[in-house]
């Protein structure tokens, strides 16, 4: 049976992963979709790290998530949105249940919210970050102020300040993340109150502070900067919770980007990530200690030429750091020992998305090309076991094709790494046609992952032969490789698509007459460029999703102050320089068919983007068709929105498709 997108649906998907502290069971939350409902609900569940069965912990919430195992291994705590004693949540707050089961209770009634939990040491009090009006006192000023704005007929958005939006949601409300914290026994406080302190208004999380062994401090990233921006410099600032006193930990040399702290299990060191963001605006993140006592801090990572992704745990015996990071496509678990500096891979990808440890024990979520998100664990120096089976009856109806790994001379003869993905019962002796499907970014990657949006077992199973390129400026191949495309966007990118449709063209399986291209946000901006940049003829049709078109009017987006770093240039200072980037530079040469995608509450790539691709198309009269979501962002999330996205998708690929009935 093949893969639709109804099926990608009924696929349940894991996460916040949490341990228990003695490593035996962990937590975690798991959503399910109903195409019907158009929605998804999220429940916990326990699982054992040895040989247990899942047991489902919640029932009521619509969307458990975020839990967190209490140090004593008797409760968790979670948000949830939830009704309580009658009254239902307007907006998440935090609950606990006993690990043994039974009927949660709301310890939270904030009118702002709690997200981003985190247990104190001694169990008897909970950290986590909710969104408020910095300049009032007292939650009875926040739920006063938050029922006036609910309640105003007047919606304008009021902004004098640079980062406004982000992704899908405006920040013009004059709200801030604050880290407060709750006592089991009643209670919350503000932490920031009265302060200048907030933590990043970048969809912050758990992740982002980090609370001392001993429970007296709490540190985190602080952007010391008046007007906050996306590509300001963070310190690491500690707020001592018994004097009330702030201590900046990174001030002055050297100048880089501090975030996501982590206490060592002494309280001497803290670890966090750093960058070196006035060299390069995509400057990997880097492994950095810092001695509280003697203020000394040491980038500890630099001779390992890959990324490091948050959160970072130390070993049990502060000799090494756990992180996540990529490596040629992949994403894995690694070991850094702080003596020798050099890292040990101890969860290999797929793509490892999530992590805890504790004990002896360490629990991951992982996915991988053909197989969607699942929960594993692994005790002591045994073999990793699946710890759920949510999912295990549902795939075994279905049969995948095959996938397959290869390198190739790319531009300037340069190694490039791709994916293939075959379709189900993939018979080299016929012909099949070849679909590109192209990553965003630039910096990221085509990955063995299973991508629910874009998933190339979908793609496959419609007869499609699926090419993932790694081009240049693809993360997890090096700094090197990642900076290669820096004030030249488009010219390394093409010739490396352009020579893994050479190289599959010669494969006697793949139709040449037969070549589609798609790609999502920069992937769409590539599809745009190709459009201008490739012979007519050679790619039979587009699907250009989220696609960047103009750089000058990109200025509305999010993400702006990135563009001249990356272009090179201001569009006022060198037009020419920002223009030899642009695909609507090369109009004249557009003749290709193409879909055009976008999402209205799509702030990265504002919807205009889209629009203004498609309106030039059909002024010059090239095939073309619009498919707008006035209720989705640069993601496609809700799964009857999906279904559609996938039918458009295929129908425009099969329409101009020879090979297909009336094609």
């Amino acid at each position: 049976m093949k893969l639709t997108v109804e099926d990608l649906w009924r696929i349940k998907r894991p996460a916040g992963v949490s341990l228990a502290p003695d490593g035996t069971r962990a937590v975690c939350s798991l959503t399910t979709y109903a195409m019907r409902e158009n929605k998804g609900t999220a429940s916990l569940w326990l699982l054992s790290t040895g040989a247990g069965r899942p047991r489902l912990l919640t029932t009521c919430g619509e969307k458990d998530g975020q839990p967190m195992w209490a140090p004593a291994g008797s409760r968790i705590a979670f948000c949830a949105k939830r009704e309580w004693q009658g009254k239902k949540d307007e907006e998440p707050q935090i609950y606990l249940i006993d690990a043994d089961g039974g009927e949660a209770r709301r310890l939270t009634q904030l009118a702002t919210g709690a997200s981003a939990i985190k247990w104190f040491p001694d169990g008897k009090r909970i950290a986590f970050i909710s969104w408020v009006w910095p300049d009032l006192r007292g939650e009875t000023a926040q739920a006063r102020r938050h029922k006036q704005r609910k309640e105003d007929k007047v919606k304008a958005h009021r902004v004098e300040h640079a980062t406004y939006r982000f992704w899908d949601h405006w920040l013009s409300d004059g709200r801030v993340p604050h880290l407060f914290v709750a006592d089991l026994r009643g209670g919350c406080s503000d932490l920031f109150e009265a302060t200048p302190y907030e933590l990043v208004r970048a969809d912050p999380d758990q992740h982002c502070y980090d609370i001392s062994p001993d429970g007296r401090f709490v540190a985190f990233g602080f952007d010391p900067a008046e007007e906050k921006k996306l590509d300001d410099e963070f310190d690491i600032v500690e707020l001592d919770l018994k004097s009330r006193r702030f201590r900046n930990l990174t001030p002055g040399a050297p100048y880089r980007d501090y975030h996501h702290p982590r206490y060592a299990p002494d309280g001497a060191r803290l670890a966090c990530l750093s960058s070196n963001v006035r060299a390069s605006p995509v400057a990997p993140n880097e492994i950095t200690l810092i001695d509280r006592r003697k203020g000394a801090i040491a980038v500890v990572s630099k001779g390992w030429d890959r990324g490091v992704e948050a959160p970072l745990r130390w070993s049990t015996d502060a000799s090494a750091v756990h992180c996540l990071a990529q490596d040629r496509a992949r994403q894995h678990l690694f070991r850094f020992d702080l003596a020798s500096r050099a890292p040990t891979t101890l969860v290999k990808g797929g793509m490892v998305t999530e992590f805890d440890l504790a004990g002896d024990a360490v629990a991951f979520i992982r996915d991988e090309m053909s197989h969607p998100p699942a929960v594993y664990a692994r005790r002591g120096d045994g073999a990793e076991r699946k710890a759920e089976s949510f999912n295990d009856a549902l795939l075994r109806r279905f049969q995948l094709g095959a996938s397959e790994e290869l390198s190739f001379r790319g531009w300037g003869g340069e190694t490039v790494q791709m994916w293939l993905v075959f379709p189900p019962r993939f018979d080299p002796k016929k012909k099949y046609p070849l679909l590109h499907s192209i990553h965003g970014g630039p910096h990221a990657i085509s990955a063995d992952s299973w991508h629910f949006r874009w998933n190339n077992h979908v793609f496959a199973a419609q007869g499609y032969i699926v090419a993932g390129v790694n081009f240049h400026g693809s993360s997890s191949f090096g700094q090197e490789f990642i900076e290669s495309i820096r004030h030249e966007f488009g010219k390394r990118e093409l010739a490396d698509i352009e020579a893994a449709t050479a190289l599959l063209s010669k494969r006697r399986y793949v139709d040449r007459k037969r070549v589609f291209a798609s790609g999502g946000s920069y992937g769409g901006y590539l599809v745009a460029w190709m459009n201008g940049h490739v012979p007519q003829g050679r790619y039979r049709a587009y699907v250009c999703h989220a696609g960047c078109f103009d750089w000058v009017s990109m200025f509305a987006d999010d993400s702006y102050p990135f563009f001249a770093k990356e272009l090179g240039a201001w569009y006022w200072e060198d037009f020419g320089k920002v223009e030899a980037q642009n695909p609507r530079a090369a109009v004249k040469r557009m003749q290709t068919p193409t879909l055009v995608i976008h999402g209205a509450l799509d702030y990265r790539v504002p919807d205009s983007q889209g629009l203004q691709y498609y309106n030039t198309l059909k002024a010059k009269k090239v095939p073309a068709r619009l498919l707008h979501f006035p209720d989705e962002n640069h993601w496609i999330l809700k799964p009857q929105n999906s279904r559609l996205w996938y039918r458009e998708f295929f129908a425009w690929l099969r329409r101009f498709d020879p090979a297909s009935r009336g094609g």
